[in-house]
C-alpha cells in the first residue's frame, strides 16, 4: 500500500512514564510524502517516532502486514457487512467521528449534493496517480518559523550555526536530487527577505553585520547552485528566475559588495581625472546577492563539447582538427573549457552539489588545463614585453576580477572537488579526537582518469596547483570594506585547507614548479617582478609558501618571500595616467592612498612574513642581512618594526641556551630604526621602546652601549637620554650583567657624563638634575653641570625645577649652593592671599629653614624675596613663628661664629617679615568679607584669632589689632550677625 500506520512506545525514564504515540506515514514512489504523529513535535525534520516506524518497516518488512487499499476491501463486502463496518467504526471513535459521519450521511442522501456529482470516493491508502507531483514531505510552516526565530536572534545563541546547518541540509537535499531542496531554499529566502533589520540597515546606511553578511553570501551561492541544476525543467527555471528577480528588485535586497551606500553616485568620480573612467560607477548596474543566480539562469548545458567533457574520461581531440577546433583542445589533445573562470567553477559546484561528482571532476580537469594554457601564453607575451615593463616599473592588471574572495569562491570550489576525490575515508573518521577537534582529513593520490595525460598526475597535485595559481593571481584590491575583508578571509580559508595536505615528493615538485612560474610570471602573477600599485598583497600566501618550501628549497623560499615583502600602495603616489581605479580615492581631494580598509591587517601580515623569515634565518648572517634590508625598505610602521625587533630579540635570547649574536644585532638595528622613526613624532609606546632598546644594546654588549650613548641626539630626546638611557646604563644591574672590568666601566661612565652635559645644555629644565646625578663622581663634570644650572636659572627654569635641584644640593652637602638656587627659585614664585594649599609652600618653608640654619646674613637675604613673592598670611605667619623659635646659624658652617641668641621681631630682618604678615592678614580679611556666606562665619572668627596672635608679636600690636577690629565693625556694620560674633570674641 501507500499508507503505513503504527504505534510507537517511548520507554519510561526516571522522571517520565511510558508513552505510546500513533504514527501515520504516506509514501509514494520511494518518498515519504506526509507524516502525522501524536507527539505534536514541530520541527523541519521528522520526529523520532516517524523515523522509528519507517526504520521498522525497512528492516522488518515481513513483520508488517501488507493490505490491499481499503477501497478494495470495501468492494468485497455486501450490504450488511458494510452497515456493520460503518457502525463499528463510528462506535470505536464516536466522539471524534460522529459529527463527520452525520454530515456525510446527510450529503449522500441529498440528491443534488456535491458528493453525489462525483463518481467513486477518495482512498488515502491507494496512493497517487502516475501524473501527480510526488516529493518528500516538508513541513513548510515549520521551516518558516525556525528561520524567522534564528534570524530574530541576530546571530547570537548559536543561531548562525543553526542557519548554516539548514543551508547544509539544502545542499544535502540537492545532492540526493530531492526536489524539496529548492522549495526549502525558497522558504528560507522569503524569511531572509522579510528580516526587519534589512530596512533598518538601509535607512541608517550601515552595512549588514559580519555574521549576517556571510549567511547572505551562502544564500546567494546556493541559488546559483540551484539554477545551474543540469537536469532541471525549463518551467522550474523560469519560476525561480521570476522569484529571484522579484527579490532582487526589492529596496532592502542586500548588494553583492556588502554596502548599501553604493547606490549614491560615487563622489570620487567627480574628479576630472579621466573622461573615460569618470562615469564608471555611476553607470554600473546595481548588483544584489541574487544577481549571479539571475545571470546563471541564462546558462545551459546543451553545448556538445561540454557534454562530451563531462560524460567521458577519454574525450580527446580527433587526430585531425577541423577549423575552429583548435580552441577546444590543448597541444596534448586534452579538452579545454574556455568559459569565464568563476562561471565555469560555478558549473563544477552545481555538478558536485547535485550529486554528479565524476562529471564535476572531469570539468575541473578541463578548467585546469585551460588555466595552464593561459598561464603559458601570458608568460610568453610577458617575455616579449619584459624589458619595457621593467623600465616603466608598473603594469596593468590582466585579471579585473580576483578569484580569491570572489562571491562564487571559484578556487575553493575546484580545490574541494579535487580533494574530495582523494579523501581516505577511515572507519573511525567520524570520531572526534580527545581535544574535541575533528581530525584533519587524510588524502591519498588518485591518478587522473584520462585518455592521454601523463600518469604521474593525481587529483591531489592538481588541487595544490590550482590553489597556488588562484592565490598567486595578480588582482586589484576590490572596492569597499566588505569585499576587501572577504579577500583576507577567503585567503585564510584556502591556506588552512592547504595546510591539511602532507607534502610528499609529488606535491613538493608541484609546489616548486608553480612557485617558479609565479616568480617569473608577468602581469598574471602577484609575485611577478613588476606589479600594479593597487595589487592585492601576497604576504599571507608567501608566508605559507615560505614555510612549505623551506625544508626542500631554501633559496627559492627566500627569493619568493623577499619578493612578496613589498606593499606598493604605501610606496608611491599614483603615476600620472594611472586611472584604472579612480574610485579608490578617499574624498574629492585627490589623496595619496586609495581607500584600503584592511590596510592595518595587511601591514600586520607583512610583519608576520618578515618575522617568519627572521626566525628561519637565525645564525645565517647573509640571509639575515637581506631580510633586514627588505624590512627597512618595505615596512613603514614604527610599531610593526618594533614588534619585529622584539620578536628577533626573543628568538635570539632563548632561556635555555646562549644568545645568537647574528639575530641580536638585527634586533638592535631594527630597534635603532624605530628610535629614529619615532624621535620627532608622538608615540604612546615611546618610553617602552627606549627602555627595550637599552636592554637589547646591553645584551649585545658594551660596544653597543657606547655607540648609543655617543649618538644619542639622533635617537633620543635629552630627557630620555639622561633619565632612561644613561641612568640605566650606569645602574648597578647593567654593570653586573656585563661583568665589566675597570677601564670598560670608566669608558661607559665617561660617555654617560658627556651625554649628560650635552643634554643639560640642550634642555636644562628637564635634564639638569639627571645631569648632576650622572656627574656626581667626577668633580670637573659636576662643576660644569652646576654652572649650566646657574646660567639657565634666570631664564629657562621654573621654581619647581630649581627647588628640586636646590634640595638635591643640600642633600649632597652643598648648603650654600642650595641656598643660592633656593633664592633664585623664590624670584620666580608668586603666592596669592588665598593660595594657602599651594604645592610650593613646603619648598618656601624649607628654603627659609635652610637660610635660618645658615645664619643671620642668609636669612636677611631671603626675607625680602619671601615678602615680595608670598602674599598668603597663614604661610607668612608660619615662617615668622619658625624663625623666632631657635637661634639662627645652627648649621655650623666652618669658619663662622654665631651668637646663639634668638632674633627679635622688632629688629631687621624679622621686622620686615612681621609687617608684611600683618598687612597680609588685613588684606586677606577684606578680601574674604566681600563675599562671605553665614556658613563660613565660624571659620572666619578662627582666622581673626590667628591674626591677633601675629599682631601681638609687634610692640604696639594690641592697639593695632583693636583699631583693626573697630575699623571692621564700622565698614561691615550691615553684616549684623557676623559683627555680633566679632564683638563676642574680641570685645
Amino acid at each position: 500500500g501507500f499508507h503505513l500506520s503504527g504505534t510507537v512506545t517511548e520507554p519510561a525514564t526516571a522522571t517520565e512514564p511510558e508513552v505510546t504515540y500513533k504514527v501515520a506515514i504516506s509514501f509514494d514512489r520511494c518518498k515519504i510524502t506526509s507524516v502525522t504523529c501524536g507527539c505534536g513535535n514541530k520541527d523541519i525534520f521528522y520526529c523520532a517516532h516517524v523515523v522509528a516506524l519507517s526504520l521498522y518497516r525497512i528492516r522488518k518488512p515481513d513483520q508488517v502486514k501488507l493490505r490491499l487499499p481499503i477501497s478494495e476491501t470495501l468492494f468485497q463486502m455486501n450490504r450488511d457487512q458494510l452497515q456493520k463496518f460503518v457502525q463499528y467504526l463510528i462506535t470505536a471513535h464516536h466522539t471524534e467521528v460522529l459529527p463527520t459521519a452525520q454530515k456525510l450521511a446527510d450529503e449522500i442522501l441529498s440528491s443534488n449534493s456535491e458528493i453525489n456529482q462525483v463518481h467513486g470516493a477518495p482512498d488515502p491508502t491507494a496512493g497517487a496517480s502516475i501524473d501527480d507531483e510526488n516529493c518528500w514531505h516538508l513541513d513548510e510552516e515549520q521551516v518558516r518559523e525556525q528561520v524567522k526565530l534564528f534570524l530574530s536572534q541576530g546571530g547570537y545563541y548559536g543561531s548562525g550555526k543553526q542557519l548554516n546547518s539548514m543551508f547544509a541540509k539544502v545542499r544535502e537535499m540537492l545532492r540526493m536530487r530531492d526536489s524539496n531542496g529548492a522549495r526549502m531554499l525558497t522558504l528560507i529566502t522569503e524569511q531572509f527577505m522579510a528580516d526587519p533589520r534589512l530596512s533598518l540597515w538601509r535607512q541608517q546606511g550601515t552595512g549588514i553585520t559580519e555574521k549576517c553578511r556571510q549567511l547572505w553570501d551562502e544564500l546567494g551561492a546556493l541559488w546559483v547552485c540551484v539554477v545551474l541544476n543540469p537536469h532541471c525543467k525549463l518551467e522550474e527555471k523560469s519560476c525561480w528566475l521570476r522569484q529571484l528577480r522579484k527579490w532582487g528588485e526589492m529596496d532592502v535586497c542586500p548588494l553583492e559588495d556588502g554596502n548599501y551606500g553604493n547606490e549614491l553616485p560615487n563622489i570620487t568620480n567627480a574628479l576630472t581625472q579621466s573622461s573615460t573612467h569618470s562615469q564608471d560607477s555611476l553607470a554600473r548596474p546595481r548588483r544584489t546577492v541574487f544577481t549571479r543566480a539571475i545571470e546563471g539562469c541564462d546558462l545551459h548545458w546543451q553545448d556538445s563539447h561540454l557534454q562530451r567533457i563531462i560524460s567521458s574520461d577519454f574525450y580527446v581531440s580527433p587526430s585531425y582538427q577541423r577549423e575552429g577546433e583548435s580552441l577546444l583542445f590543448n597541444a596534448q589533445g586534452q579538452p579545454l573549457w574556455l568559459e569565464h573562470v568563476p562561471t565555469a567553477c560555478a558549473r563544477v559546484d552545481a555538478l558536485r552539489s547535485h550529486g554528479y561528482p565524476r562529471e564535476a571532476l572531469r570539468l575541473t580537469v578541463a578548467i585546469i588545463n585551460t588555466l595552464r594554457l593561459q598561464q603559458q601564453r601570458q608568460l610568453e607575451i610577458y617575455k616579449h614585453q619584459k624589458k619595457e615593463l621593467l623600465q616603466r616599473g608598473a603594469t596593468t592588471i590582466t585579471n579585473l576580477e580576483g578569484w580569491v574572495g570572489h562571491p562564487l569562491n571559484p578556487i575553493g570550489c575546484l580545490f574541494l572537488t579535487l580533494t574530495e576525490a582523494c579523501r581516505l575515508e577511515e572507519e573511525n573518521c567520524l570520531e572526534i579526537s580527545d581535544t574535541g577537534d575533528s581530525k584533519p582529513p587524510v588524502y591519498q593520490h588518485v591518478p587522473v582518469a584520462t585518455g592521454s595525460q601523463d600518469s604521474t598526475e593525481s587529483y591531489l597535485s592538481l588541487a595544490l596547483e590550482v590553489a597556488l595559481m588562484g592565490m598567486g593571481q595578480q588582482r586589484v584590491m576590490p572596492e569597499g570594506l566588505y569585499a576587501q575583508d572577504k579577500v583576507c578571509r577567503n585567503e585564510e580559508q584556502i591556506i588552512a585547507r592547504l595546510q591539511d595536505l602532507e607534502l610528499d615528493p609529488v606535491l613538493v615538485q608541484t609546489l616548486r614548479k608553480q612557485c617558479i612560474l609565479l616568480l617569473e610570471g608577468g602581469p598574471f602573477s602577484g609575485l611577478g617582478e613588476v606589479i600594479h600599485r593597487e595589487s592585492v598583497p601576497m604576504h599571507t600566501f608567501a608566508k605559507y609558501l615560505f614555510s612549505a618550501l623551506l625544508p626542500h628549497d631554501a633559496d627559492l623560499a627566500y627569493k619568493l618571500a623577499l619578493r612578496a615583502m613589498r606593499l606598493p600602495v604605501l610606496e608611491t603616489t599614483a603615476p600620472p595616467g594611472d586611472v584604472t581605479h579612480p574610485h579608490h580615492l578617499v574624498s574629492v581631494v585627490p589623496s595619496r592612498y586609495p581607500r584600503w580598509f584592511t590596510l592595518g591587517h595587511l601591514e600586520s601580515q607583512q610583519c608576520e612574513l618578515a618575522s617568519t623569515m627572521l626566525t628561519a634565518a637565525k645564525g645565517d648572517m647573509l640571509r639575515l642581512r637581506t631580510v633586514l634590508e627588505a624590512i627597512q625598505k618595505n615596512i613603514h610602521s614604527s610599531s610593526l618594526i618594533f614588534k619585529l625587533a622584539q620578536d628577533a630579540f626573543k628568538i635570539a635570547t632563548p632561556a635555555d641556551s646562549n644568545s645568537d649574536t647574528t639575530l641580536l644585532n638585527v634586533a638592535l638595528e631594527l630597534g635603532l630604526q624605530v628610535m629614529r622613526m619615532t624621535l620627532s613624532t608622538l608615540n604612546w609606546r615611546r618610553r617602552e621602546m627606549v627602555r627595550w632598546l637599552v636592554t637589547c644594546a646591553t645584551e649585545v654588549g658594551v660596544r653597543a652601549l657606547v655607540s648609543i650613548l655617543q649618538s644619542w641626539y639622533s635617537l633620543f630626546t635629552p630627557t630620555e637620554a639622561t633619565s632612561i638611557v644613561a641612568a640605566t646604563v650606569m645602574s648597578h644591574n647593567t654593570i653586573l650583567r656585563l661583568s665589566l672590568d675597570y677601564p670598560q666601566r670608566e669608558e661607559l661612565a665617561s660617555c654617560a657624563r658627556t651625554l649628560a652635559l650635552q643634554c643639560a645644555m640642550k634642555d636644562p629644565q628637564n635634564c639638569a638634575l639627571s645631569a648632576l646625578t650622572l656627574c656626581e663622581k667626577d668633580h670637573i663634570a659636576f662643576e660644569t653641570a652646576y654652572q649650566i644650572v646657574i646660567d639657565a636659572a634666570s631664564t629657562g627654569m621654573t621654581y619647581t625645577q630649581l627647588f628640586t635641584i636646590a634640595r638635591y644640593m643640600e642633600h649632597r652637602g652643598y648648603p650654600l649652593r642650595a641656598f643660592k638656587l633656593a633664592s633664585l627659585a623664590m624670584t620666580h614664585l608668586n603666592l596669592a592671599y588665598n593660595q594657602d594649599t599651594h604645592p610650593a609652600i613646603n619648598d618656601v618653608l624649607w628654603a627659609c629653614a635652610l637660610s635660618h640654619s645658615l645664619g643671620k646674613n642668609e636669612l636677611a637675604a631671603i626675607i625680602p624675596l619671601v615678602v615680595k613673592s608670598v602674599h598668603c598670611a597663614t604661610v607668612l605667619s608660619d615662617i615668622l613663628r619658625r624663625c623666632t623659635m631657635t637661634a639662627p646659624g645652627l648649621a655650623g658652617i666652618p669658619g663662622r661664629r654665631n651668637s646663639g641668641k634668638l632674633m627679635s621681631t622688632d629688629k631687621a630682618p624679622l621686622r620686615q617679615l612681621l609687617d608684611a604678615t600683618i598687612s597680609a592678614y588685613i588684606n586677606t580679611t577684606h578680601s574674604r568679607l566681600t563675599h562671605i556666606s553665614p556658613r563660613h562665619y565660624g571659620e572666619f572668627i578662627e582666622f581673626l584669632s590667628k591674626a591677633r596672635e601675629t599682631f601681638l608679636l609687634a610692640q604696639d600690636g594690641h592697639i593695632q589689632f583693636a583699631q583693626f577690629i573697630d575699623n571692621l565693625k564700622q565698614i561691615y556694620k550691615g553684616k549684623k550677625k557676623l559683627m555680633l560674633l566679632v564683638r563676642e570674641r574680641f570685645g
